[in-house]
């Protein structure tokens, strides 16, 4: 037999074997069961939420749960346009790319070359050839395959990333819908305020050109009313402001244009929660944190192969007018014995890079229970403070009308009469911001849960 092609066999059967004994490479779980059931990290997780029953499985969908139908035309309107969302998803279509682009080192490459050289100025013939050639690194000990992984982790991470900023956006969508109705609230009660210190200070100016009340009072009602318009542009500048916001959500201009209604929707009633345990699977971004604690693994595991032999392999073809024809079988092994230093920093930056995606899990889980406990317990204080405020409106308004009648017979100063009277406007003006925190604090809870804003089916 020849002996080309005895040793071509021969290369061609420790490729093939090589090829079926490459480093195996661990699992996505495997690389963070470390991580979740240590120790440290089971103290982490508390066994039910401190500021309410977990009451079930947290639902998803909860958008439809606040029956504002203009509300869901808005969040759509935004996923839709916002540019920020649109940055989100280009940094996943990148992630997929690079993904992809590593994953291309596991393949064979194959490339055709050609020629032509016209020679016939030297008295000699033509000169044409054209070739292909494939080559292939064989991934002997997994360290391409770690390499590979861990940028297919990377892309998940990304797709995770974008779709908490889908839910984040929609959160923002209906905080920012619910503050630009509470800013017109207030600046329609302002308007409201206006109109009350309006005529009573008309009724002030009468009493005192019949002798009946003194300067003292028109100053005093003349500077109410001054106050009461410092506060009507107050609250209209906030829900002009509010308002470009929500537009700047929307993708639109802010020209602080947008119409909303006259009134707040009710709050829901009490949603589940689930258990802390299982915020760890549902949220966008706490599961994008845990694969990147998967693909730092891998990362780490590919400088750490970067020591071992890499095994190459070549076959060429080539079609030559001189030789006719020509093939080529070539095999390669390069070792790194002396790098300055170059791989052993590099394994250092790995594993740096390791222990800092797992702070950083842990961190951002510690965070994220802290919402979910800070937004079980808003819950119920401000539901208590808004009746309380419903209490207060009712008893200050009760009391000023008794102390405007109590004036008119002239038994109290008109200051007396100021002062019942702004108390019970500041009350009502805390009950219409309590309200709206209410339901801006439902939507943060919803999103501290992880729960989509969409019914998923």
């Amino acid at each position: 037999m020849n002996l080309p092609k005895i040793s071509g066999l021969i290369l061609l059967s420790t490729t093939l074997l090589l090829a079926g004994c490459s480093g195996k490479v661990a699992t996505h779980e495997e690389a963070v069961k470390s991580i979740k059931e240590s120790e440290k990290a089971e103290k982490l997780v508390a066994t039910s939420w401190s500021a309410a029953d977990s009451g079930g499985m947290a639902d998803d969908g909860w958008l439809k749960s606040f029956n504002d139908t203009q509300l869901v035309v808005l969040v759509e309107e935004a996923q839709k346009n916002n540019f920020g969302l649109k940055i989100a998803e280009a940094q996943v279509d990148r992630a997929n790319g690079l993904a992809r682009q590593a994953g291309a080192a596991l393949k064979p490459t194959v490339g055709l070359s050609g020629g032509y050289s016209d020679r016939n100025s030297d008295n000699m013939s033509e000169l044409y050839g054209g070739g292909l050639k494939i080559s292939w690194e064989a991934d002997v000990w997994g360290r391409i395959r770690s390499g590979v992984t861990g940028a297919e982790e990377s892309a998940a991470a990304s797709r995770s990333d974008y779709e908490f900023a889908r839910q984040s956006l929609a959160a923002a969508t209906a905080n920012g819908w619910f503050m630009a109705i509470g800013n017109r609230l207030l600046t329609d009660y302002a308007d409201e305020v206006v109109s009350l210190m309006t005529e009573t200070l008309r009724i002030v100016e009468v009493k005192e050109k019949v002798g009946r009340v003194t300067m003292k009072d028109v100053h005093l009602a003349r500077a109410n009313l001054a106050g009461a318009k410092e506060a009507a542009r107050k609250a209209l500048a906030a829900q002009e402001n509010t308002k470009r916001s929500l537009e700047l959500l929307l993708g639109r201009y802010p020209a602080a244009e947008i119409e909303t209604t006259d009134s707040l929707v009710a709050v829901p009633p009490q949603i589940a929660t689930g258990m802390p345990s299982e915020l760890l699977e549902r949220r966008p971004d706490l599961i994008a944190a845990e694969q990147q604690v998967a693909a730092a693994f891998y990362m780490q595991r590919e400088a750490e192969l970067m020591h071992l032999p890499r095994f190459s392999f070549s076959l060429g073809v080539g079609l030559f007018n001189l030789t006719d024809a020509a093939s080529s079988l070539a095999a390669g092994i390069f070792a790194p014995l002396y790098t300055g230093g170059a791989i052993e920093a590099q394994v250092e930056v790995a594993t740096a890079e390791q222990k800092a995606s797992i702070a950083q899990y842990a961190q951002k889980a510690l965070t994220a229970f802290k919402e979910v406990e800070t937004g079980l317990s808003a819950e119920e204080h401000l539901f208590e403070q808004e009746q309380y405020l419903k209490i207060v409106v009712d008893e200050n308004y009760k009391a000023y009308q008794l102390t405007k009648k109590q004036y008119d017979v002239g038994q109290i100063d008109f200051l007396d009469v100021l002062t019942i009277q702004n108390k019970w406007v500041q009350a009502q003006i805390a009950l219409i911001d309590v309200s709206t925190r209410r339901l801006v604090n439902r939507v943060g809870l919803h999103l501290a849960l992880g729960g989509s804003f969409e019914v998923v089916e």
